[in-house]
């Protein structure tokens, strides 16, 4: 341990200056920013003043790191102390800036050796225990583009910390164990072998639920497929909607949105909560970037982070009733919303219609440009939100339009003014931008005596079988986008439209003939395009034929009017029978 020096005026002779600093991080948009935290201890009344646009939280450490390190077993000093947060021009707020002020008044104060090429992140309990904090994997990306060489973290933020820099990192849960480990960086260059091996997961900021909730419920990546699959259900668990599946594992190979309507009960939400089951796992770049943005929103679930090579897209389902900020993004101190921590995988809307048309509206520039940029008065935040959009919805208020009784009359007794004024709610600008739009009606009974017969034939569609389909379709679209920043078809922009979705003389014709009296837009066509380019990657075509052109138009001609579920009526399907 340093030898403590009880007169600050004797600071210059072991340390060189009196005037400490120790790197810090505040999280900031998706990059953050480098806090450089100064501390200059004078004679005068003792106290502690912070300069440098310090809010509620960061003022507030003033007494917790007066508390934390005496109970730490240090003495603090009994001077006039000044603490600067630089730079000054910039907000910052949060508690993890703690553990970084107590270690700049002790270095200042003598007590240990300067932080020299370090980051510190923590928040200080009373007692000097540290708690986690968010974005440590956003501040050692960071620190290490900045020059610094090690990080030291609280232990509950340990599988963060190790994603980028797994072996320049310490993870401490107290005051005494974090100085512990700036001794041994002082003296040796490196953290000691006990601190920087795994230990025992600290509680998370968060109470980590239980697998399938994971997934399902908060909408989190889980970490391995294989672990997952199971907990998520299969497609073969439902029976019937073939048009359904297969619209599913179309969306999937080209990341398309897509958007099912029908009664209750027809299968709508079980099929979209079994998306993730047919989705492959996510590129390790893929990966990090979804890492970065759960850590910076303060989600440290263990299953989310214990699997470091493997990562499923993430499924998220908010509920109807969420807030703008929630979904977008924001808040005082902006963090990613639900359309963030969605990047790279499914942000899945069950009962579309019944969230707030200001959310609805809001997701269309996302949907086309993979960003969210939240203005605020301090700076333009902007975060990844690339996205793929599954809305789920009942075609009118009872949810019963399409059904009927055993005589023929209708189930749904809503006028055609409250129908329509539902359906209107999800508007014409983010209609225009699903391109799979699929009407569902529950199978009828009929398929019950389809599996008397054959009790397997469900299996022959099941999430593996699918998964295989999707794999292969998606590593055609790897190698075709090799180079260019574009992940699936349908973030084509409208060059490689014309450069991937070139058509025969013939297609063309038949194209034009099936659009001539349909109304859609360009950005509808060219949906259409993507989406045969989709179907012909399944396949393993590289040119787009007549037959993919035809079913990516009949999955779009749907979903303008909500009596298109009138359409399917004697069109459902049962098990081991395509929908013709």
């Amino acid at each position: 341990m340093i030898k403590i020096e009880a007169d600050s005026s004797k600071i210059t002779r072991v340390f060189g200056t009196p005037v400490m600093y120790v790197h810090a991080y505040a999280p900031f948009g998706l990059e953050g920013i480098i806090i450089r935290v100064e501390a200059d201890i004078r004679r005068g009344i003792p106290g502690i003043d912070i300069s440098g646009l310090a809010d509620g939280a960061v003022r507030e450490a003033r007494e917790r790191v007066r508390a934390a390190i005496r109970n730490g077993g240090f003495s603090f000093p009994q001077d006039r102390i000044l603490v600067n947060l630089a730079p000054a021009g910039i907000r910052k707020d949060g508690p993890e800036l703690d553990l970084p002020i107590a270690f700049a008044i002790l270095a200042a104060a003598g007590h240990i050796p300067p932080p020299e090429g370090l980051m510190v992140l923590g928040e200080l309990e009373l007692s000097g225990m540290i708690r986690p904090v968010r974005g440590v994997v956003a501040a050692t990306a960071a620190g290490l583009a900045h020059g610094l060489r090690g990080f030291i973290v609280p232990r509950a933020n340990r599988a963060e910390a190790e994603v980028l820099a797994p072996s320049c990192s310490a993870a401490v849960a107290s005051l005494g164990e974090a100085i512990e480990a700036l001794n041994h960086w002082y003296k040796s260059g490196t953290f000691s072998a006990p601190l920087a091996s795994p230990a025992p997961a600290a509680p998370s900021l968060t109470p980590a639920p239980a697998v399938s909730d994971f997934v399902e419920r908060s909408g989190a990546p889980a970490a391995a497929s294989a672990t997952t699959t199971g907990s998520l259900g299969d497609f073969a668990d439902v029976y019937g909607q073939d048009r359904y599946k297969r619209a599913l594992e179309i969306a999937a190979a080209g990341g398309h949105n897509i958007l099912v309507f029908g009664p209750p009960g027809g299968g709508k939400t079980l099929l979209a909560r079994r998306m993730p089951t047919i989705l492959p796992d996510l590129l390790p770049q893929e990966a990090l970037e979804v890492r970065r943005l759960y850590s910076l929103a303060g989600r440290t679930e263990g299953a989310f982070w214990q699997h470091k090579e493997q990562l499923s897209p993430p499924f998220r389902s908010p509920h109807h009733g969420a807030s703008l900020e929630g979904l977008l993004g924001g808040g005082k101190t902006v963090r990613p919303g639900e359309i963030s921590l969605a990047h790279l995988g499914i942000l899945f809307m069950d009962e579309a219609p019944e969230f707030r048309s200001s959310i609805l509206k809001a997701l269309r520039e996302p949907l086309e440009d993979g960003v969210i940029t939240i203005a605020r008065a301090e700076g333009s935040v902007q975060l990844p939100a690339e996205f793929q959009l599954v809305l789920a919805a009942n075609p009118c208020p009872c949810g019963r339009l399409g059904q009927t009784t055993g005589d023929g009359g209708s189930l749904c007794f809503c006028s055609d003014d409250e129908i329509h004024r539902h359906w209107q709610r999800l508007g014409s600008a983010l209609l225009d931008r699903i391109e799979l739009r699929i009407p569902v009606l529950p199978a009828p009974q009929s398929w019950i005596g389809a599996l008397a017969a054959a009790p397997d034939v469900s299996r022959q569609n099941d999430s593996a079988s699918v998964a295989q389909r999707v794999r292969v379709a998606i590593e055609i679209q790897r190698e075709r986008f090799g180079g260019i920043r574009c992940r699936r078809n349908a973030r084509m922009p409208p060059t490689l439209v014309a450069q991937f979705c070139r058509l025969s003389s013939e297609t063309a014709r038949y194209l034009e003939s099936r659009i001539a009296h349909s109304g859609l837009s360009n950005r509808a066509i060219q949906g259409v395009l993507k989406v045969a380019r989709t179907i012909a990657d399944l396949e393993g075509r590289s040119s787009i034929s007549a037959d993919d052109v035809a079913e990516a138009v009949d999955f779009r001609r749907a979903g303008e009017d909500p009596y298109d579920v009138l359409s399917v009526s004697s069109q459902v399907s049962v098990p081991g029978m395509p929908f013709k």
